[in-house]
């Protein structure tokens, strides 16, 4: 015994459609549910949440499915074992998700070793109450914006995960805090006039 008990085997199903709305063709998706368990045990290794990384296994069938609908790979070079080409594309994904994790990790870590420490923790409290409080105000992609950036994405990575460039991505949020700004500017004009 290696550790203590472990589940059964997962019952590895994968939906023909990953998140992202990309169909997964039958080939792909047959080999997806071939490496599943495998792909979740690989993921777990590296501290991966099961859940994530059934996530990634959809998006590495999708973009696997696009390549050979597309031709990228040429006849001549046919992929010959799908269910391996599918788990070294689902190793990339799992692999880009564990390093930006350990740089996000990094950064909090030297935020907090070199920031001097606040005699009065209770402006930290309140600011992260009046952010809080700011975004339950924004529909949930804009909230989802803020925190993947202030996490470290960049706005390509953003704009990538909602299918849009990078521009758009922050145009979007900009215009997004900017209805923010104009419904409590308003609301704020209003309380002033009324106290006058």
């Amino acid at each position: 015994m290696d550790g203590g008990v472990r589940p059964p085997k997962l019952n590895g199903r994968i939906s023909p459609v990953n998140r992202l709305g990309r169909s997964i063709s039958p080939p792909v998706l047959e080999a997806a549910e071939e490496i599943v368990n495998r792909a979740v045990e690989h993921a777990e290794q590296l501290l991966v949440d099961p859940a994530i990384a059934a996530t990634l296994l959809e998006d590495a069938a999708a973009a696997v499915s696009r390549a050979l609908r597309s031709e990228i790979v040429p006849q001549t070079q046919r992929v010959r074992d799908l269910p391996c080409y599918l788990f070294r594309a689902f190793i990339r994904r799992v692999n880009r998700v564990k390093r930006q994790q350990l740089i996000a990790e990094a950064a909090l870590v030297s935020h907090f070793t070199a920031a001097p420490r606040s005699t009065n923790p209770t402006v930290e409290i309140e600011v992260h109450i009046l952010i809080d409080e700011l975004l339950a105000r924004c529909d949930s992609k804009t909230r989802d914006m803020f925190y993947r950036r202030i996490h470290g994405f960049s706005w390509k990575q953003i704009g990538a995960s909602y299918g849009m460039s990078a521009h758009a991505a922050e145009s979007s949020f900009g215009k997004a805090i900017r209805r923010l700004a104009k419904r409590l500017g308003s609301k704020m004009t209003d309380k002033l006039a009324d106290e006058d």
